[in-house]
Protein backbone atom coordinates (compact mmCIF):
# COMPACT_ATOMS: atom_id res chain seq x y z
CA UNK A 1 0.00 0.00 0.00
CA UNK A 2 1.33 3.44 -0.90
CA UNK A 3 0.66 6.11 1.67
CA UNK A 4 0.10 9.78 1.01
CA UNK A 5 3.25 11.52 2.25
CA UNK A 6 1.26 14.61 3.21
CA UNK A 7 -0.65 12.72 5.91
CA UNK A 8 1.48 12.09 9.02
CA UNK A 9 1.84 8.39 9.82
CA UNK A 10 0.18 8.71 13.21
CA UNK A 11 -3.02 9.74 11.43
CA UNK A 12 -3.22 6.84 9.01
CA UNK A 13 -6.14 4.48 9.74
CA UNK A 14 -5.07 2.01 12.36
CA UNK A 15 -8.14 -0.15 12.07
CA UNK A 16 -9.77 -2.07 9.31
CA UNK A 17 -13.41 -1.51 8.49
CA UNK A 18 -14.27 -4.73 10.32
CA UNK A 19 -12.45 -3.48 13.43
CA UNK A 20 -14.28 -0.17 13.14
CA UNK A 21 -17.61 -2.02 12.99
CA UNK A 22 -16.67 -4.02 16.08
CA UNK A 23 -15.83 -0.79 17.96
CA UNK A 24 -19.15 0.75 16.90
CA UNK A 25 -20.93 -2.48 17.85
CA UNK A 26 -19.36 -2.27 21.30
CA UNK A 27 -20.04 1.49 21.73
CA UNK A 28 -23.66 1.13 20.62
CA UNK A 29 -24.27 -2.22 22.35
CA UNK A 30 -25.63 -3.56 19.05
CA UNK A 31 -26.51 -7.26 18.88
CA UNK A 32 -24.90 -7.79 15.46
CA UNK A 33 -22.18 -6.39 13.23
CA UNK A 34 -24.86 -5.80 10.57
CA UNK A 35 -26.72 -3.44 12.90
CA UNK A 36 -23.47 -1.57 13.56
CA UNK A 37 -22.84 -1.36 9.81
CA UNK A 38 -26.30 0.17 9.27
CA UNK A 39 -25.54 2.82 11.89
CA UNK A 40 -22.11 3.56 10.36
CA UNK A 41 -23.58 3.95 6.89
CA UNK A 42 -26.41 6.22 8.06
CA UNK A 43 -24.26 8.49 10.22
CA UNK A 44 -21.30 8.77 7.83
CA UNK A 45 -23.68 9.52 4.96
CA UNK A 46 -25.22 12.31 7.01
CA UNK A 47 -21.83 13.63 8.07
CA UNK A 48 -20.72 13.59 4.44
CA UNK A 49 -23.58 15.96 3.63
CA UNK A 50 -22.35 18.37 6.33
CA UNK A 51 -18.57 18.45 5.91
CA UNK A 52 -16.63 20.34 3.26
CA UNK A 53 -13.10 21.40 2.52
CA UNK A 54 -9.87 20.20 4.05
CA UNK A 55 -11.57 18.72 7.10
CA UNK A 56 -13.67 16.41 4.92
CA UNK A 57 -10.60 15.25 2.99
CA UNK A 58 -8.52 14.80 6.14
CA UNK A 59 -11.24 12.85 7.93
CA UNK A 60 -11.69 10.56 4.92
CA UNK A 61 -7.94 9.89 4.94
CA UNK A 62 -8.11 8.75 8.56
CA UNK A 63 -11.00 6.32 8.09
CA UNK A 64 -10.89 2.83 6.60
CA UNK A 65 -11.53 2.88 2.85
CA UNK A 66 -15.11 1.56 3.13
CA UNK A 67 -16.06 4.21 5.70
CA UNK A 68 -14.31 6.98 3.75
CA UNK A 69 -16.22 5.93 0.63
CA UNK A 70 -19.55 6.35 2.42
CA UNK A 71 -18.51 9.78 3.73
CA UNK A 72 -17.22 11.10 0.42
CA UNK A 73 -20.00 9.68 -1.76
CA UNK A 74 -22.29 12.39 -0.42
CA UNK A 75 -22.66 15.81 -1.98
CA UNK A 76 -22.28 18.45 0.74
CA UNK A 77 -25.43 20.44 1.44
CA UNK A 78 -24.66 24.17 1.63
CA UNK A 79 -27.52 24.74 4.10
CA UNK A 80 -26.09 24.43 7.64
CA UNK A 81 -28.21 22.63 10.23
CA UNK A 82 -27.80 22.27 13.98
CA UNK A 83 -26.79 19.04 15.64
CA UNK A 84 -30.37 18.33 16.67
CA UNK A 85 -31.64 19.00 13.14
CA UNK A 86 -28.91 16.61 11.91
CA UNK A 87 -30.27 13.86 14.16
CA UNK A 88 -33.88 14.57 13.14
CA UNK A 89 -32.91 14.49 9.45
CA UNK A 90 -31.20 11.11 9.90
CA UNK A 91 -34.21 9.79 11.83
CA UNK A 92 -36.52 10.87 8.99
CA UNK A 93 -34.28 9.23 6.39
CA UNK A 94 -34.00 5.96 8.30
CA UNK A 95 -37.51 5.74 9.71
CA UNK A 96 -36.10 5.35 13.23
CA UNK A 97 -37.02 7.42 16.25
CA UNK A 98 -34.95 10.50 17.09
CA UNK A 99 -33.85 8.79 20.34
CA UNK A 100 -32.56 5.71 18.51
CA UNK A 101 -30.87 7.89 15.90
CA UNK A 102 -29.23 10.00 18.60
CA UNK A 103 -27.87 6.78 20.15
CA UNK A 104 -26.58 5.60 16.77
CA UNK A 105 -24.98 8.98 16.13
CA UNK A 106 -23.14 8.96 19.44
CA UNK A 107 -21.89 5.40 18.96
CA UNK A 108 -20.55 6.04 15.46
CA UNK A 109 -19.12 9.50 16.07
CA UNK A 110 -17.31 8.36 19.24
CA UNK A 111 -15.36 5.89 17.09
CA UNK A 112 -14.87 8.44 14.30
CA UNK A 113 -13.56 10.98 16.83
CA UNK A 114 -11.07 8.46 18.19
CA UNK A 115 -9.81 7.68 14.69
CA UNK A 116 -9.64 11.33 13.64
CA UNK A 117 -7.87 12.63 16.71
CA UNK A 118 -8.67 15.65 18.88
CA UNK A 119 -7.11 18.32 16.64
CA UNK A 120 -9.09 17.36 13.55
CA UNK A 121 -12.32 16.96 15.52
CA UNK A 122 -11.81 20.43 17.02
CA UNK A 123 -11.41 21.87 13.51
CA UNK A 124 -14.46 19.99 12.25
CA UNK A 125 -16.57 21.21 15.15
CA UNK A 126 -15.45 24.81 14.61
CA UNK A 127 -16.98 24.64 11.11
CA UNK A 128 -20.30 23.08 12.15
CA UNK A 129 -23.26 24.86 13.80
CA UNK A 130 -24.21 24.36 17.45
CA UNK A 131 -25.15 20.95 18.78
CA UNK A 132 -22.44 18.86 17.12
CA UNK A 133 -19.91 18.71 20.00
CA UNK A 134 -22.34 16.64 22.08
CA UNK A 135 -22.77 14.23 19.17
CA UNK A 136 -19.00 13.69 19.17
CA UNK A 137 -18.97 13.15 22.93
CA UNK A 138 -17.64 16.59 23.83
CA UNK A 139 -19.04 19.36 25.99
CA UNK A 140 -20.36 22.34 24.09
CA UNK A 141 -19.05 25.58 25.46
CA UNK A 142 -21.31 28.53 24.82
CA UNK A 143 -20.00 32.10 24.80
CA UNK A 144 -21.62 34.37 27.37
CA UNK A 145 -23.56 37.26 25.86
Amino acid sequence: MMSDLRVPLEHLPVMTFEQMLERVRYEGAYPTRERAAEAVHLILSGLGRRLTGDERVELAARLPFEAASVLTAQIPDPQPITGWAFVKDLADRSGATPATTRWDTGAVLAVVAAMAGPDLITRILSRLPSGYPLLFGRAELIQAA
